[in-house]
């Protein structure tokens, strides 16, 4: 398929168009364009649109909140489905998503549905958003399930980034600390080997010994440092991205001193939000349950939720399905069971993700409370051990001469 950049003329609102289209030749681009009542004003062949280097480019979350939000809002004002894909299109300036929005117009062209031609861009369209869009299109409420779409991006990319902020603070003391401790061993603690040789008979205290000789061991093999911590990192980058390394990985999180507590509700928080969005959308249990398990992120948790679908297609509900799962915090199914007796499972998830949503602030900020004064005693704790080989030698020295 070949894509094809046009500029068109509606002829009923003398409206210019301007988009892309795909096709296997001009003549059939332009039959295409014919077919959407439209006239052709220009045609050409666009070699690059869609290409590897755009591929390459990520698609951050905000633009994609962005457009669910532009495209429901045109689509409620009742503007027809490509026209509404159009107008965003023309508004995004992210070139990746550019790309693959002309190809999903292209298909829709083509006679294809919404989730169809999204769903050949797992890349940028995950599980979630394809079953909402299709959940939308077969109920007619496909404003809807966009917007619901937004709203859960949305949260859900927000808990994501207060996360990661509160790991911010500890990493920069660590870069900072590392920063410190090199200045120290390089540059200050030669000098005091120097002051010693002027002295024979001079002994210098062990700690000054040990991180001398830690001195040496930088400045004449820094580059074997370098390679060695380069190697490591890749080999335990590349290793997580295995099963094996994914499970491990994965369960530290969950179980890890201060963070662990975080990371658990945050999956809660993201197995509720996603559950409800897609209850709301008219997802039927079973798939709602594939997809929000693969949402999730976290391997444990995805295994108990494929556990729970065999309990469900056995009979039980989903409430007793998770009772008792170590990897699910004893409110979600208890908050399901409601649900489930009272007809209310989208309002009860939704009611459970907005309760650990805050759960996770209060966390957030209880870690942040603990972790800012454990790393400055760590800190501190570093300071005293070179401060105290730089020293110990002067006063030494000064003893020895009274």
């Amino acid at each position: 398929m070949l894509t094809y950049q046009y500029t068109a003329r509606n002829p009923k609102t003398g409206e210019r168009i301007k988009s892309n289209v795909q096709a296997e030749s001009e003549k059939m681009a332009a039959q295409l364009i014919r077919k959407e009542g439209l006239v052709v004003l220009d045609l050409t062949k666009d070699e690059h649109s869609g290409g590897l280097s755009a591929r390459l480019h990520r698609v951050p979350t905000k633009d994609k909140i962005l457009f669910s939000r532009q495209l429901s809002t045109l689509i409620d004002a009742g503007l027809p489905l490509l026209q509404s894909l159009r107008n965003v299109n023309g508004q995004t300036s992210n070139k990746t998503l550019k790309s693959v929005v002309n190809e999903v117009i292209a298909a829709v062209e083509g006679g294809a549905p919404l989730s169809v031609a999204m769903g050949r861009h797992p890349k940028i369209f995950n599980n979630v958003y394809i079953s909402m869009v299709a959940a939308g299109e077969a109920s007619g409420t496909l404003d809807g399930s966009l917007q619901r779409l937004a709203d859960q991006q949305e949260k859900d990319a927000d808990i994501v980034s207060k996360v990661r902020g509160a790991m911010v603070y500890p990493v920069i003391v660590v870069l900072v600390m590392l920063a410190v401790i090199s200045f120290m061993l390089v540059k200050v603690l030669p000098q005091v080997q120097v002051l010693y040789d002027g002295f024979p008979g001079a002994d210098l205290p062990l700690v000054t010994k040990v991180l001398l000789a830690l001195s040496q061991a930088i400045i004449k093999f820094w580059w074997a440092a370098i390679l060695v911590v380069g190697i490591i990192g890749f080999s335990v980058v590349k290793w997580t991205r295995t099963a094996a390394g994914t499970e491990v990985l994965d369960r530290v999180k969950m179980r890890a001193p201060l963070v662990g507590d975080l990371f658990n509700k945050m999956y809660m928080a993201r197995f509720s939000r996603t559950g409800s969005t897609l209850v709301s959308s008219g997802v039927p249990l079973i798939q709602m349950l594939e997809i929000t398990g693969d949402a999730v992120s976290n391997v444990h948790i995805s295994g108990s939720v494929d556990k729970a679908i065999e309990k469900v297609r056995g009979g039980k509900s989903l409430a007793d399905a998770l009772e008792g799962d170590p990897n699910f915090l004893e409110l979600v199914p208890n908050m399901l069971r409601i649900g489930e007796q009272s007809g209310s499972m989208e309002q009860m998830l939704d009611k459970t993700a907005t309760y650990y949503e805050k759960e996770v602030d209060n966390q957030i900020k209880n870690v942040q409370t603990i972790i800012e004064p454990v790393m400055m005693v760590l800190l501190g704790a570093v300071a005293l051990v070179i401060v105290a080989a730089v020293l110990l030698p002067v006063y030494s020295l000064a003893g020895n001469s009274f």
